[in-house]
This record gives structure tokens, sequence and C-alpha cells, in this order.
């Protein structure tokens, strides 16, 4: 293989870019990954207090399978890159009461839970959601999930006749709240299992029942990796590296160059120009789309209108001490109000003035022990509205963040003693200077509406040599599913690649030349 016909330039060194990386390197491409940070993960970001590091990102490790088979293809096995534990807790839930609700990674033992914290037919009808959250994860997996590019009536014609009764029972055309309903009497059951839509910055009011297979996903394994979600990022780029790929830190792409003909490489911000016969875009469809990487390629992602974008949050982390009772390593607080609180983030002028809370306490472990007592590593996420680009969250509205994060607390029994320095606060707006044009919106485009999960774009784009990865584009937002986007942008480049290796051999061969 000709290594500088085949080079391919990746920008971004997030999860996309660096699974696409990994897969290109492995299959003997010329692959330079460009990143404008210091350190690869993209949204999996760290922050770092003293000697402590805090994940600041994503803090949920799960589809385990997808990084086990990007890895096997590259002959390294992930135990071995990156240390894990199963979790045997996967999340404990709180409201204003004493009582508390842990969800356990083994069915029976929640399903008991939940029998002594609201009854036996919520029990019963636990059981029967985890088996509807299975059939529709198992209806999708290959249609969708695993499908380079997805159609609704592609879905159709995969499943086939028998397969169209499966089709229709993925309720794509039912809300997550309202499906909820048919399973949980209690309200508090209905609201903690609506947060799976918010996994992908959506209302559970708003986005199709569909996404229940999320909980299924959880179910199905979560795991801690020791040592941060970060360490994941350094793993794939150490891996990408030692299968030839080379990594550019501190490399910030202004423009991504083309010809009469396609993608020819791009420029760097200090004038830099690089050549490559592929781009793989790991940077946010909206930063595309707005031409903050060149007017040229503007057309290869379509606009997300602002009523369109995800949720964006809101997140505190730092040293604190803990009091109230025992956190999990994930703990959700919520809202007394769910549906007030997602008027206020439709409405999208700033945070619900009663949010719910995610905790991650970074220092427990799988069971929720800790080693040692005494101020420990905290992540604190609550849901805001993708209006970085309109609000600068000012100090004063930095301030009542911290107030409605510590009354809902408190209205759930928990109190957080941390001192100034040892904080750090991210708003939509930061998250709107680190990822241009997206407003701080996380996840691309929200998952409202039947066909918005169908309305992100693919890997290939209308301009050749230009493919997108990310957790903007298909398969969706989260770090296995961004990791599948990587690895689909690389099957599409290795499927373009040796299609214009036989249109040039046959040129060739006839008298002709081609590009």
């Amino acid at each position: 293989m000709n290594r500088e016909t085949d080079k391919v330039l990746i920008i971004g060194a997030g999860i996309g870019g660096l699974s696409a990386a990994v897969s290109l390197a492995t299959g003997g491409y010329s692959v330079t990954v460009l990143e404008k940070e210091e350190a690869p993960g993209g949204k999996m970001r760290e922050a770092v207090f003293g000697d402590r590091r805090i994940d600041v990102g994503p803090t949920v490790f799960t589809m385990r399978w997808v990084f086990d088979e990007l890895l096997e293809a590259a002959g390294r096995r992930l135990e071995e890159e990156i240390s894990l534990t199963t979790a045997s807790t996967l999340a404990r839930h709180a409201w204003d009461s004493p009582d508390y609700l842990d969800l356990m990674a083994d069915i029976d033992d929640s399903a008991r839970a939940i029998g002594a914290f609201s009854g036996p037919a919520d029990a019963e009808g636990y059981r029967r959601f985890c088996d509807r959250a299975g059939q529709i994860y198992r209806t999708l997996e290959d249609s969708f999930i695993r499908n380079s590019a997805p159609s609704p009536g592609g879905l159709v014609a995969m499943a086939g006749l028998r397969g169209f009764v499966d089709l229709w029972r993925i309720s794509p055309f039912q809300t997550l709240w309202k499906s909820l309903g048919e399973y949980f009497r209690d309200p508090r059951l209905r609201q903690l299992f609506a947060r799976y839509a918010t996994y992908n910055g959506s209302s559970p009011f708003r986005a199709p029942a569909t996404l229940m297979l999320i909980a299924h996903v959880e179910q199905s394994g979560l795991w801690l990796i020791d040592g941060g979600m970060h360490q994941l990022a350094r793993a794939l780029k150490r891996v990408a590296m030692a299968c030839g790929a080379t990594f550019r830190m501190g490399a910030n792409v202004s423009e991504i160059v083309t010809d009469s003909e396609g993608v020819s490489g791009v420029l760097l911000q200090d004038g830099e120009s690089l050549a490559g016969a592929a781009v793989v875009c790991n940077a946010d469809v909206a930063a595309i789309a707005n031409g903050v990487l060149g007017k040229a390629v503007s057309g290869a992602a379509s606009r997300i209108p602002r009523q369109k974008r995800s949720l964006s949050a809101v997140t505190i982390a730092g040293i604190a001490e803990m009091e109230g009772f025992p956190l999990a390593r994930h703990t959700v607080c919520f809202s007394r109000d769910y549906q007030r609180e997602f008027q206020a983030l439709k409405a999208g002028a700033s945070i619900a003035d009663d949010p719910t809370i995610y905790i991650c306490a970074q220092d427990r472990d799988a069971g929720g022990q800790r080693a040692e007592d005494g101020p420990e590593r905290i992540f604190c996420l609550l849901n805001a509205p993708a209006n970085g680009d309109a609000s600068s969250y000012s100090e004063k509205v930095q301030q009542q963040c911290q107030t409605v994060l510590e009354q809902r607390l408190a209205a759930c029994g928990l109190t957080m003693k941390s001192a100034p320095t040892q904080t750090l606060m991210t708003t939509p707006a930061d998250f709107h200077r680190l990822f241009p044009e997206t407003g701080g919106a996380l996840y691309g485009r929200a998952s409202h509406g039947w066909n918005a999960s169908f309305q992100r774009p693919t890997a290939r784009t209308r301009i050749p040599g230009l493919y997108l990865a990310g957790g903007s584009a298909h398969p969706g937002a989260g770090v296995p599913m961004a990791a599948l986007s990587g690895r689909m942008a690389a099957d599409a480049i290795a499927m373009d690649f040796a299609s214009i290796r036989k249109s040039t051999t046959m040129a060739t061969s006839g008298g002709m030349s081609t590009r």
C-alpha cells in the first residue's frame, strides 16, 4: 500500500477520532491525528487538583464490546491496556426523603429493591420494562447501531415481514415518559427511568420510547476504569501509535482544503499546510455546517437549528467532604417536578430552579466503598440549555447555579463542603468555547421525534474525501457510539480507497489515467 496515496488526516483526538485512528492504522494507512489540545479525549476531559485528577466529562463506561472489537482487530486486548472493574451497583437514586433506591447490575436484585421501595406491582413492572428494553436493543443493534447508513425504509427492509412487528415494538411514535407509565405506578420510578433520555441530551417528554434501550445497555454491563475515563483515551492513543499513527498535539486546524476533485488536505492555524487523500473530522458537525473549518466544506453537514440542539450542562468538580446518606460511585438526586424542570430547559433561558443532580464520587469503588475517609473527588452535573452562545454565564449566574445545586442536595439529605480554590465550574458558555458553534450542546442534535436519529449525518459526506466521526454523527452520542462512528468512518475510507484503486487500475490498463 502506498502510504502517501493513502494518507489520512484526522481532525480531533476525541473518542471518534481515536477509534478511526486505531482502525485506519491497523489497516496500514498513513494516519496523522491533529489535536488542538495537549491531551487526547475531546469531551473526555479531566481536571487536576494538586496530585488528584477528576473526570469532568463522561463517567460511565458501557458497551465494552465496541472497544473489545476495536482493539482485537489491532492485535490488542482491552484488559491489557486499561484496568476494569464491573460495577455491582449501577446507581443510587434519591428524592426528598431519607429513603434511596439502588439499581443493581443483577435484575433480580433490582426487582427486590424496587419491590421494597414501592411495592410488588412496580417490581413486576420493572421486569417487564427490562424485557421490552432488551427487545428494542436487539431489534436495533444490527439494523441501526451497527448500520453505517440506516434509514426508516432500510430498517423495514432488513427486518422483513416477520420482523415488522419487532420494529413496531420499538415505540418510535410514543414518548419515553408516556411509555414508562405502562410499567411503573410510582412517579419516582417513572422519573428514574425517564432520565435515560438525558444520556443523549434529550427530554423524556419529547424523546421516543425507543430510548429505553439505554436501560438495557447499562444493565448489560457497567465498568469502572482504574484511574478514570481519561485512561481510555490515553490507551487508544497508545494503541494507535503502536500501529503506526502519528499524533500532533497542539495542532489547531483552521481550514479543510479542497480542490476540484474533493478534499486535498488541511491548513493549520499557524499557516502550515498538510496534504491528505482523506480527512476525518471529529469536530461537532455544527462547526462544519457553520463554516468554522472553511466555507468550502460547510455543505458537508446540515445546520442544527437552535431549538433542535441537545442539552448542555453545568458541571462542578472538586475536592469536597460529603455529609448525609452514603454515596455510591454514581448517585442521582432528583428534582421534585420533572416536567417543570424540562419545561424550563425547553424555554432555554437558564437552568431549572430545582434541577436533577448527577454525582460521580470518583474515590468510591464498584460497591460504593472508599479506601480512606476525608475529602473526596466529586463531579456534579445538572442539565442546562444549550445557550452558551447567547449567555455569558456571569459570576452572578454561576453563583445561582451553585445555590440551586446545594439546595437540591440538601433536600435529598446531602451537604457538600469544599474550598473555593478546589472547585471548577464549567458552563454552557465554556462548552461553546471548547466546541465552537454548538452553543454548548454536548450531544449534537436532540433525539426528539421518531426520525431525529436519522437526521444525524453518517460518516460519508457529499464531499469526496471528507468523513465525519464523533457523538454528533451517526450512530449517536455517548462514548461507545462515538467509537462506533470512528470505525464507520474508517470502513468508509477503506471502501472508497479500494474503489479508487480499482478504477485507477482499470483506467490505466485501458490507456487512461485518473486521480
